[in-house]
């Protein structure tokens, strides 16, 4: 009995040692874990802290983009600070933009170093196909703005956090393009409106056909427009239409930096210009001073052309014509500037009419976007026209209706329009930060309004 129960209490013994060996082990795994956690956010802390210290010394950065998605711009690109006055950057980067001959985007950004990075300057591009959606085109832009500012934070302390790679093996491949450069497209849209005394209706479409190469520019578009409305007014039914149909063709040959050479295409039907066929057929020529190369930067066109056209009208004009041929000629200057201080275009255009050159017109347009100093930006848009050329007037009086709705033209001898816009900003230079809590945001185009 003896033997057996130091058997037992050996057993006892034995079991109870096991298990303090496992509470041991259990504690000194969460001691360990513990320990570890400690040292790793104290490393996290650490590391936050010095990325904040390099941060600081990052390069301050101006985009200047009229339609960019600046929040998923600073959501990608964070090894830079971002501010709201090109005074205030390190990098003013310019993004400008025109149409490609595809129908998509070509994207110029030009990277202007400012302060210390004055000698640092370069220029790329991106190509936006116009079958991409929004998010591929900022994806593609946010692309490009990393390799263009990448040199500018290389020589700050970030340089030491950042790093290049390639997402995929690239290899030579040869572009073939089964459409040869022909784009088509075609665009067809309908509206109805009304309500209990008003009711209207319009359809509109085209067709365009181009093809855009280096060496030239073929465009080819059909347009039809129809609108119609219909008023109660006193039990009386007062209605109004309008229809007009284009057809417009341009080809532009280069020669060489700074010349081209086409002609324009026309024909058309109005009843609002009370014309039933129009024909016009204006050979050109235009001088670029500027190379064209450099046309998303700037630009001065001087184009001349000379027509032939050839008019039958729905009724007689004031001048009793019911049909008539004439030639004209036309002088246009243009100049387009995108620069860090703003944009400007303002464009000078005359003609006249060879068999009456008191048939004239001078028409002037320009628009400027002028940041005048940190925060205060001035816009101006403006046009006006001088006009002695109103050939397809019709005799007679036009009715209320007409008037109104503006379903004739009616005899002037000018017309105008201009904005004027002015805009301050200040604060902080900083704009690092993206919340889109409640959307925009009072009527700034975020999901709610105040009421």
């Amino acid at each position: 009995m003896s033997r057996s129960r130091r058997d037992f209490w050996n057993e006892v013994l034995n079991e109870r040692r096991g298990k303090l060996k496992k509470r041991v082990l259990i504690v000194l795994t969460l001691l360990i874990l513990l320990l570890s956690l400690f040292f790793s956010s104290s490393q996290a802390e650490e590391d936050a802290q010095n990325i904040d210290e390099l941060k600081k010394a990052a390069p301050k950065v101006f985009i200047d983009c009229q339609r960019c998605d600046l929040n998923f711009i600073k959501t990608e690109i964070t090894f830079v600070n971002y501010v709201r006055d090109r005074k205030e950057a390190d990098v003013h980067v310019l993004i400008t933009q025109q149409g490609t001959g595809g129908g998509g985007r070509e994207y110029t950004l030009a990277f202007i170093g400012q302060n210390s990075y004055a000698a640092l300057k370069n220029e790329l591009k991106h190509y936006a196909n116009r079958t991409e959606t929004e998010d591929e085109i900022r994806k593609g832009l946010v692309q490009i703005l990393k390799l263009g500012l990448a040199p500018y934070a290389a020589r700050t302390p970030m340089a030491s956090i950042l790093s290049l790679s390639i997402n995929r093996n690239v290899r030579s491949t040869a572009v073939e393009d089964r459409w040869n450069f022909w784009v088509f497209s075609i665009n067809l849209r309908g509206r109805l409106n009304g309500e209990k005394s008003r009711k209207s209706n319009s359809v509109n479409g085209n067709i365009s056909v181009s093809r855009v190469t280096p060496e030239s520019k073929l465009r080819l578009g059909v347009s039809a427009n129809f609108d119609e409305s219909k008023f109660l007014y006193e039990e009386e039914t007062i209605k109004s239409s309008s229809r007009s149909k284009s057809l417009d063709s341009l080809y532009v040959k280069s020669l060489g930096e700074h010349f081209s050479v086409g002609g324009l295409l026309n024909l058309n039907q109005s009843t609002y210009s009370n014309i039933n066929f129009g024909l016009s057929l204006h050979p050109a020529i235009e001088y670029n001073f500027f190379p064209y190369s450099e046309s998303t930067r700037r630009q001065l066109r001087l184009l001349y052309r000379i027509g032939f056209n050839y008019d039958r009208y729905f009724e007689e004009t004031i001048y009793d014509k019911i049909k008539e041929t004439t030639f004209n000629e036309a002088l246009a200057i243009t100049l387009e500037l995108e620069e860090p201080w703003g944009n400007a275009e303002i464009s000078i255009e005359g003609s006249h009419y060879f068999h009456d050159f008191n048939k004239k017109r001078l028409r002037l347009s320009g628009n400027l976007s002028l940041r005048i100093f940190k925060g205060l930006s001035l816009t101006l848009d403006g046009r006006y026209s001088a006009l002695h050329d109103q050939l397809s007037l019709r005799r007679g009086e036009a009715s209320l209706e007409e008037v109104l709705l503006r379903r004739v033209e009616l005899a002037s001898s000018f017309n105008y329009s201009l904005a004027v816009g002015l805009s301050y900003s200040f604060g902080s230079i900083y704009s690092n930060v993206v919340n889109p809590r409640f959307g925009g945001g009072f009527g700034g185009g975020g999901d709610w309004m105040w009421r």
